[in-house]
């Protein structure tokens, strides 16, 4: 997946993995990090996903990055924010009380600001990367995270040759391969959701889970 795609998406409208509530998945298994208030959490590949107020809400410093321009500037305007704007090697920061979007490459984010996060929260990256890029992202931002790092990453399993991702298929054994090295994993949960998902339906998917881990840098 190149930048372009998910600009063109943006552009197009054809943004149907945006939800309108916060993800209940967060809502129900966010308290297993037992994160303090005041940790920095980061949510990469965000869009303008309801997830970062709800976190904000909970006394946690959001960090998100976003490649879309589009995705970003929707994302305070619907919430009645004017951030507070600056340019870094990283890209273009908007800040708006707990919450930091930078518009940019999650993979240009630097040493310093990913060993500033206390947490990350993974819903829509690791199922939006091809196998290459999600094994480059494992290791190059996950891979920057400090140890005793908290993660909740939200995962979703069918059987690859029936659907051509977005969102790609990512199970338990891709996440042991991707991060069991270096975290400890817990698997919280794991759902069957193909009832309740009928786009999948539609396009032939005879298996739909999802998976919620709790992760935790060694």
């Amino acid at each position: 997946m190149q930048a372009e795609f998910w600009l063109q998406r943006w552009r197009e409208g054809r943004i149907g993995f945006h939800n309108d509530r916060p993800m209940p998945l967060l809502l129900e298994r966010w308290p297993a990090l037992a994160l303090p208030r005041g940790s920095r959490v980061l949510v990469p590949l965000c869009g303008k996903t309801l997830d970062m107020p709800w976190l904000a809400a909970q006394g946690h410093r959001v960090l998100g990055v976003e490649l879309s321009p589009l995705a970003v500037a929707q994302f305070f305007a619907e919430h009645g924010l004017v951030p507070e704007r600056h340019v870094s090697p990283m890209g273009v920061h908007h800040v708006a009380g707990p919450i930091e979007i930078i518009q940019g490459d999650v993979f240009a984010l630097d040493d310093a600001t990913l060993a500033g996060c206390d947490a990350v929260y993974d819903r829509a990256a690791a199922i939006a990367l091809p196998a290459s890029m999600r094994e480059r992202y494992a290791r190059e931002v996950y891979g920057r995270l400090p140890a005793g790092c908290r993660g909740l990453l939200i995962t979703l399993e069918y059987p690859p040759p029936e659907m051509d991702g977005p969102p790609f298929p990512v199970d338990a054994g891709d996440v042991d391969t991707l991060f069991g090295a270096d975290w400890t994993i817990d698997l919280l949960e794991r759902r069957d959701i193909l009832a309740v998902q009928p786009k999948f339906q539609e396009a032939g998917v005879s298996s739909l889970h999802t998976g919620v881990y709790r992760l935790q840098r060694k």
